[in-house]
């Protein structure tokens, strides 16, 4: 007797293929990228420039997210966090999804090409080969310091964007970018400390797998520490005002009490709690640029 295959209805295949692109993870990246706009068009850019950096760069996001589907299918299935990820579970196929990340990318450098410069599109496609195949194909399974390396496709953004407004590379792109790599290991290292059981089944060696909780938590706390002074310096280096300053220290201190918690108190709910926190750490802070940016650009 045969048995009938469920198909998924059009708006689960639709949910599916916006699943690939990761929005949630293009949104912060798309933020941290417009303080870098504003401030190194010393004003609001043409027009052309704004949208053309904003969407080439999620696209370029998108595209990277979607080809880490393709290549993280294996591994995905095997983690309670990502079984229902749209190629695990069979709602779409591995081909497609790796021709949709090529045809992101594909937008994508043809946008930055068109409205920016050729420079930033080939830093656009830098930027998703190193986080498509530097650190997901190698990086990630190979090493407890993946995501400390992996973090400089994380914090490209800034980088492209000013690339985008200027043709070149200066400080304050640099310092900005610095923020998000300082970020991103506290970030997803509490995540790996509540999530330790998926890394270890699909055999992903994160810093608890290899190193201990005990060593995470002080890796967690150390980046933290880091980071904040880093948040503080970066402001007035950079042109920003108090309003970016005053959020930066408030954030700041709030991310370093969250990280000496969990250095003290070893429970899992002070890992998800800090985690939670550093996804609205970044937003906030990063808007509170853009606009401190925006309000000092005006105001000059």
């Amino acid at each position: 007797m045969s048995v009938a295959v469920m198909q998924p209805s059009a708006t689960r295949t639709l949910r599916a293929w916006i699943e690939l692109t990761k929005p949630r993870i293009v949104l912060l990246v798309l933020i941290t990228g417009l303080p870098a706009v504003l401030l190194a068009a010393k004003g609001m850019p043409p027009a052309r420039v704004f949208w053309g950096a904003g969407i080439g760069i999620s696209l370029a996001a998108a595209a990277a997210a979607a080809l880490n589907h393709y290549f993280d299918r294996d591994i995905d299935g095997l983690m309670v966090r990502t079984r229902t990820r749209p190629l695990p579970s069979g709602i779409l196929q591995p081909p497609a999804a790796a021709a949709f990340g090529l045809l992101l990318a594909w937008l994508s450098w043809t946008i930055l090409t068109v409205a920016c410069n050729p420079l930033a599109a080939m830093a656009a496609m830098l930027n998703i080969f190193y986080y498509s195949i530097v650190y997901t194909v190698w990086l990630k399974r190979r090493t407890p310091q993946n995501i400390v390396i992996g973090g400089g496709a994380g914090a490209s953004a800034p980088i492209i964007a000013w690339i985008a407004v200027t043709g070149r590379i200066e400080l304050p792109a640099i310092l900005i970018a610095a923020i998000v790599f300082f970020w991103t290991p506290p970030h997803f290292w509490s995540l790996s400390l509540y999530r330790r059981d998926d890394y270890v089944r699909a055999g992903i060696p994160m810093l608890p797998v290899t190193h201990g909780e005990p060593e995470t938590r002080r890796q967690i706390l150390l980046y933290t520490i880091g980071l904040v002074p880093l948040t503080l310096v970066a402001g007035p280096l950079s042109g920003f005002g108090p309003l970016y300053l005053g959020a930066a220290a408030v954030l700041g201190g709030l991310f370093l009490a969250g990280a000496i918690r969990l250095y003290r108190r070893p429970e899992t709910v002070h890992a998800v709690q800090l985690f939670r926190f550093s996804i609205a750490y970044l937003f906030v802070l990063f808007l509170a640029m853009t606009v401190d940016a925006f309000l000092g650009l005006r105001a000059a």
